[in-house]
């Protein structure tokens, strides 16, 4: 639970330091901090069925679909 807070943060301060703006380029780290979350809130209260994993993998691939957005860092390329 600490890591998923800390990555939280640094991921609102690298963008902010970057001046990335837009939600589009955000909902691929929102998709998979929110899986995490629905994952860990399904195996403290048992909900581990067949609704949680529908829940992950919409996530999962709205995720993975929001990914080409993303801004390209030239420095690494």
């Amino acid at each position: 639970m600490i890591a998923l807070i800390l990555s939280s943060v640094v991921l609102i301060k690298k963008r902010k330091k970057g001046r990335i703006t837009g939600v589009k380029s955000t909902l691929p780290s929102i998709c998979f901090i929110l899986i995490a979350i629905l994952n860990i809130v399904a195996i403290w209260f048992d909900w581990l069925g067949l609704i949680s994993w529908m829940i992950t993998v919409i996530l999962l691939i709205v995720g993975a679909y929001f990914t080409k957005y993303l801004t390209i860092n030239k420095k690494f390329i």
